[in-house]
């Protein structure tokens, strides 16, 4: 059965190159070129890598890596989901991505997210008793998962005390220098703009032009996973927007919503633009998928747990999760697509509907790099993506 999609939406890749059980960090980066090369004879339209740092991921420096795959490669777009511009400059952004794009033009895509800055803003919330849950100080009021139109959209995960451990914290500490802060999400993502365009400001007026990094042709991207900050700043300033159904389920509607109503034309964009991520482990039947992600809840556990990810787990010697433990982990387990190539586009399809997404982007973990890349082949062949129509 292939997917009743008429004009089906662009899909895209998302990978974190996981680093599996036994394996090392060197071969994801050598699993993530190869899957690259491969995705762009499939048909996916980007291919996107995400920051993380003291984890069993290897994607933790964005821009090295873009390099790397963007000479792999010929026309897949490739860029970041996103820059972490808590602990990066928007001079020192702008002069990495400028540099990409010297090199591979027209190809870059520059996506920046809070996740420095919604921690340090976590904190300073909590100790000044503020109640705001766009900040983190105060966790969302518990509901029940709700089925909207076919979407799981699960209760909300509690992640003050994730954004508050220490072990987060001392990562945070080690990206930056000693005694530095973070400016604005707002005033950083202004910058960054303004060095692209070559009509930056500081404080006192002095010019300050980047080279590479002016007039670069880079498509910069603002991600969120709330009706928070991000998409009301990606909506006012006319950028695309990436909202993250794979980490936030709870929240991704309403944060596609409250981009679009905030949704101002600029020189970037008439109407808003969207991309939703999902996590998905795509394999000839659903039984055979099930087994492949079986270990999924154990590599979310170690994250939502505040130990990092681990590495990923090998199902075939990894013993179930317990009860508890699934509890911690269930909305990432129910807001996972997993099954036969049919399955899972059809559960993309009611994702994209939903959401109104212009665009997926896919997420697909497995122990072995053989099986994810199955995962991400059949998938293009269901979807009917140029380089591999369904049969």
């Amino acid at each position: 059965m292939t997917v009743a999609v008429t004009n089906p939406v662009p899909l895209s890749v998302l990978d974190l190159s996981p680093v599996s059980e036994g394996s090392t960090a060197a071969q994801a980066l050598r699993n993530t070129v190869d899957l690259a090369r491969r995705a762009e004879e499939w048909g996916y339209r980007r291919y996107w890598v995400a920051e993380h740092h003291f984890v069993a991921v290897a994607s933790s420096s964005p821009a090295v890596l873009i390099g790397a795959i963007a000479a792999a490669t010929t026309t897949i777009r490739v860029g970041a989901a996103a820059v972490q511009l808590g602990h990066n400059t928007a001079a020192g952004v702008v002069e990495a991505f400028g540099t990409l794009d010297a090199l591979h033009p027209g190809r870059i895509d520059l996506g920046l997210g809070r996740s420095g800055q919604r921690r340090a803003e976590a904190l300073q919330a909590t100790a000044s008793g503020v109640q705001d849950p766009a900040f983190g100080a105060e966790d969302p009021a518990p509901r029940a998962t709700e089925i909207r139109d076919g979407l799981v959209i699960p209760a909300p995960f509690p992640t003050s005390k994730l954004l508050a451990s220490p072990r987060l914290g001392a990562a945070f500490a080690a990206l930056q220098q000693p005694g530095a802060q973070s400016p604005d999400f707002d005033r950083q993502v202004g910058d960054i703009l303004a060095y692209l365009d070559g009509t930056y400001r500081d404080g006192d007026g002095i010019e300050l032009h980047a080279h590479p990094g002016e007039n670069a042709d880079v498509e910069v991207w603002v991600f969120g996973s709330s009706a928070g900050p991000s998409a009301s700043l990606a909506g006012r300033l006319g950028l695309p927007f990436g909202a993250n159904y794979h980490v936030s389920p709870s929240s991704t509607v309403d944060a596609v919503e409250a981009y679009r109503a905030a949704f101002t034309p600029s020189r970037f964009l008439d109407a808003p633009y969207v991309v939703v991520s999902a996590d998905a482990v795509v394999a000839d039947d659903d039984a055979s998928a099930r087994d492949l992600a079986s270990t999924f809840g154990h590599w979310a556990h170690s994250i939502r747990s505040g130990r990092g990810a681990a590495p990923y787990p090998d199902p075939a010697t990894t013993p179930p999760l317990t009860d508890d433990e699934r509890a911690l982990v269930d909305d990432r387990l129910v807001t996972q697509f997993v099954g036969a190539p049919s399955t899972v586009a059809d559960r993309l399809d009611t994702l994209r509907r939903v959401t109104g997404a212009d665009e997926l982007v896919v997420t697909s973990v497995t122990h072995r790099h053989e099986d994810r890349l199955r995962s991400y082949e059949l998938l293009a062949r269901e979807w009917g993506l140029a380089g591999l129509r369904a049969a």
